[in-house]
Formats: C-alpha cells, sequence, structure tokens
C-alpha cells in the first residue's frame, strides 16, 4: 500500500463522520444556510434592493426574492465585470466561470473565495466516500486522468476568468499534482483533437488507475487509443479501476465504454456546475446521489409542472417528495439569488435526500402538448438497448418533425448515431416508442389519437456528432450534447452535417 491510499483511509473515515452529522439534521443545517447567507450579504447592493435585512423567514425570503435566471442577474454581473465591489456578494469573486448560455450568450458565474471549497471540497469528498464504503484506495498510487478545459485564466474586471474545469485545476490537492495527467503543458492546448492526440501521447504507457470526465469525450479518448493500440482499454491500462463521470446521462454511453474498457469497474457520478457542485454518488450501493446540503448552497425547488406559471411554488426541503420532478434553484455564497441552474431532479429519497438528474427544464419537445423529458427519452432507449443487447450507441438526439416534407402525420425523430446498430432497426424503434407510451400518458393519448405517429429513427454516419460540435466550436472539454429540442435547429444542422 502506498503512502497516499494509506492516509486515505483514516481521512475518508474523517469525513464520511462529518458527513453524517449534517445528513441526520438536512433540514435544520439548510435553514442555517439561509439565515447565514443573507445575514453576510445584507450590505451588498443586491441585499440593500432586496432588504435583506428585513427578513427572518423562509417566507419573508421568497417575498423578498424573486426566481431568477442569468438575464435577471446580468445588470449586477455586468458591474462586477466592470470592477466594482460587494454587488451579489461581498467584496469581489475569486473567480468567473466561464459557460456557454443559449440565450444569454456567455454567461459569467461569479466564485468566491467562500464558495471555492463547495467545488474543490465536493470532488474530493466523492472519492473519500467511495474508499470509505469500498475499503479500495490503491488508485491513489498509480496515475490518474482528468479530461478537462484548459487551465489557463484570463482576466475580467480584476477577476480571473477561465472554465470551471480549468479553475478546479488550479486547486488540484498537492498530494495528488505529482501523479496527475495530463501534464499542465497539454492541459493548456485549446484545441480539442490537438490536445487529445498529446494527451494519448502522454498516457500511453502509464499505469492509469482512475480516469474521470463527461462520457463521450472519454469515449473519444478510448476509441483513439484502440485505433492507435489495437487492444481494449484494459489491456493498455490494466489497473484502470475507476470512472468518474458527470454532466451527462451515464447510461446510453454505458454498454459501448463497458464494451471499449473490456472489464468492469467501478465509477462514481458527480453533479458539478459551474453555479455549485451540488451532489454526487455517495453509495455504490444505493441509487442516487446525496444532495450536498452543508456547502453554502440554500436549496429551493419548484415543480417542475408548475415552474412556467405566474407564480411558481417554492418548496424549500422540508417539502420535498420521492417521485416528483423538480426545478433546481440555488441561493449560494458566491452572490447567486433565486437562481434556477435550468436541470431538474427528482428525489429517490429523502433520508438521506438523494436525487437522480432528469433534464433541463426547458430542453423538452412539447410541440403537441406532450411535454416529453430527457429521464423519459434516456429511459425508452435503455429499455430498447437492453432488448437488443447488440446495440452500441454513440450519440442521440431527438427533435420534432412539425411538418414532414411527403405529407402525412408529424413525429418525433431520433437522430442516432450507432457503433452497433440492433439486428433488428424497425423492432428497436418500435421498442423505443412503445416504452415511452408507457411513461408518459400525453404522448401515448397522442399517439392513439392519430394526432402523431410513431417516432422515426435515422441512423447517422460515423464521427456526425463529432463534426456537428466542432462547427459549433464545442468540441471536447465539458460541453454536452442536448438530448432533445422543441425545435429542429440542431435537428437539421446534424442531417445535413451527415450527408
Amino acid at each position: 500500500m502506498g503512502i497516499r491510499s494509506f492516509l486515505s483511509e483514516p481521512l475518508a473515515r474523517y469525513i464520511v463522520g462529518k458527513q453524517q452529522e449534517w445528513i441526520v439534521r438536512s433540514g435544520e443545517v439548510q435553514e442555517e444556510w439561509r439565515r447565514k447567507l443573507v445575514s453576510k450579504a445584507a450590505g451588498t447592493q443586491f441585499g440593500k434592493d432586496h432588504f435583506f435585512h428585513d427578513i427572518q423567514t423562509y417566507e419573508d425570503y421568497r417575498q423578498a426574492v424573486p426566481v431568477s435566471d442569468y438575464e435577471d442577474l446580468k445588470g449586477y454581473i455586468s458591474r462586477i465585470k466592470e470592477g466594482e465591489e460587494n454587488i451579489l456578494w461581498p467584496g469581489k469573486p475569486l473567480y468567473f466561470a466561464k459557460t456557454s448560455g443559449t440565450t444569454s450568450g456567455t454567461k459569467y458565474i461569479p466564485i468566491s473565495q467562500d464558495s471555492i471549497s463547495n467545488h474543490i471540497d465536493s470532488a474530493r469528498n466523492a472519492i473519500l466516500t467511495y474508499i470509505h464504503e469500498t475499503k479500495k484506495a490503491s488508485f491513489l498510487d498509480k496515475k490518474l486522468i482528468f479530461l478537462s478545459g484548459s487551465p489557463v485564466l484570463t482576466e475580467t474586471g480584476g477577476v480571473l476568468t477561465g472554465r470551471l474545469s480549468g479553475i478546479s485545476n488550479h486547486h488540484v490537492p498537492g498530494y495528488l499534482r505529482s501523479n496527475q495527467m495530463p501534464s499542465y503543458e497539454t492541459n493548456c492546448i485549446e484545441d480539442w483533437e490537438t490536445k487529445l492526440e498529446k494527451i494519448i501521447d502522454e498516457t500511453l504507457d502509464q499505469p492509469m488507475s482512475l480516469i474521470s470526465g463527461i462520457p463521450p469525450w472519454v469515449q473519444m479518448y478510448f476509441d483513439r487509443i484502440i485505433e492507435r493500440t489495437g487492444r481494449k482499454i484494459k489491456d493498455v491500462f490494466p489497473d484502470f479501476s475507476l470512472f468518474i463521470y458527470g454532466g451527462v446521462n451515464f447510461e446510453p454511453y454505458r454498454a459501448k465504454l463497458m464494451e471499449s474498457i473490456g472489464k468492469p469497474v467501478d465509477s462514481i457520478e458527480l453533479y458539478p456546475a459551474s453555479e455549485g457542485f451540488l451532489a454526487y454518488q455517495d453509495s455504490q450501493e444505493e441509487e442516487g446521489l446525496l444532495l450536498l446540503l452543508n456547502t453554502g448552497i440554500f436549496f429551493e425547488f419548484i415543480p417542475a409542472d408548475d415552474f412556467f406559471s405566474e407564480n411558481p411554488k417554492r418548496l424549500s426541503i422540508h417539502d420535498v417528495q420521492v417521485g416528483q420532478n423538480y426545478a433546481v434553484i440555488i441561493n449560494n455564497n458566491a452572490g447567486l439569488w433565486g437562481y434556477s441552474i435550468g436541470d431538474t431532479v427528482r428525489f429517490v429519497s429523502t433520508n438521506p435526500y438523494r436525487i437522480v438528474v432528469t433534464g433541463r427544464i426547458k430542453h423538452f419537445i412539447s410541440a403537441f402538448g406532450e411535454h416529453v423529458i430527457g429521464e423519459e427519452i434516456e429511459k425508452a432507449l435503455r429499455y430498447a438497448m437492453e432488448r437488443h443487447p447488440e446495440t452500441e450507441v454513440v450519440e442521440f438526439t431527438v427533435a420534432p418533425m412539425v411538418n414532414p416534407a411527403t405529407g402525412g402525420l408529424p413525429y418525433h425523430e431520433w437522430l442516432v448515431e450507432f457503433a452497433r446498430l440492433p439486428n433488428d432497426l424497425a423492432e428497436f424503434s418500435n421498442d423505443i416508442d412503445r416504452r415511452l407510451t408507457e411513461l408518459n400518458i400525453y404522448y401515448k393519448d397522442l399517439i392513439a389519437g392519430n394526432i402523431l405517429k410513431q417516432l422515426e429513427l435515422k441512423p447517422l454516419r460515423k464521427n456526425a456528432f463529432i463534426d456537428y460540435m466542432r462547427s459549433q466550436g464545442k468540441l471536447g472539454g465539458q460541453n454536452k450534447m442536448p438530448r432533445l429540442s422543441n425545435d429542429r435547429k440542431i435537428a437539421d444542422e446534424l442531417i445535413r452535417i451527415n450527408h
């Protein structure tokens, strides 16, 4: 046993012990955070504008602070970018996490000295929780790779600015620096494909034990290694035993990733966002991700069906129910107030509070009132893949076809890149559609009422999605492919690229 793995076990025991202390009083801990956040920010511009000094109860808070998105806070953030202090949170942010928005262009999400530990410690604690449960720590003594964005930072109004993954790279604990891959110089390469080739050059002969990243980009890393070597990942990296991922649902990628690896490996799911590290998988046995209720975030939840109403109902952690789909609202110690991060989650447990991420609140198909969400799409695909185990999916997206060129009823069009086609594509498509009607009563009624016809599945050529992401300047790093859209902007461009 190496020194890292040896020392990790008592630290893991300590971290899990502290975790259990706040889990048993989750509701109280959240209320304590609400009071702390409001008190500390009372003297900021936002605090003055929203009368924080007068807030006593959660009901007071809901009345004073509206639900917001980036556009609503943009005026405050613009002042911070111009160098002003004490706007959303005392002082100036430590960083801006730069991220792409669909309606707001580039977004600059503040990370403060108070909130940086939420991002860094949570990732560490996810690994330590895994070590505590499984008693597996030897992977710490070998090489670890985090496929991430460039750590090169710029300045915006005197605030260091970069991608979240690049910012996090500056806070990797010293004891892991010596076995972290790739090199800093390679990590700084902006072009993903150039960077990927350099990463492979550096890692191919190394004892890689932990690999972390967003599944489609990890798959691309694996594919290039297999092309170079002609060997499965288990044979290239025999010490590889732990895969850490986040950003997208792993299930659609699982079969192909595991086939590429060639052996079972443990995995840990993370739920990081530029706005905060929200949850992580704390058990290899239990379903869901532990919601991090003691790291500087006061959470609120809006029933997803109510989100777009004029006065949506906002709930604290006390009031959530298992099985309900909620939009996530955060208030944090970087100055995000009543902030909708755009994600929806479903609670699978309230003791402790564990969630699964179900999709994006604005990513759904409801061209005909069906309101099909990401979780339903992914479950239907998973069902079909289980019935056709020879199938391997690389990537997919779904869009409505409202006015088919050949006439006839409208339908949902599934654009899928397969690594291995199902033996019977028509039956595979039928299985998806059948499962979707079971999961979504509105979709079922539209099919039964001859308003929609059964979905159509269009296989795309190899690398169609990679070429699409490249054309959008979003190849690699932390970029994700939208699972479904309510229009055909992505679908039409994919079809154009496919030819």
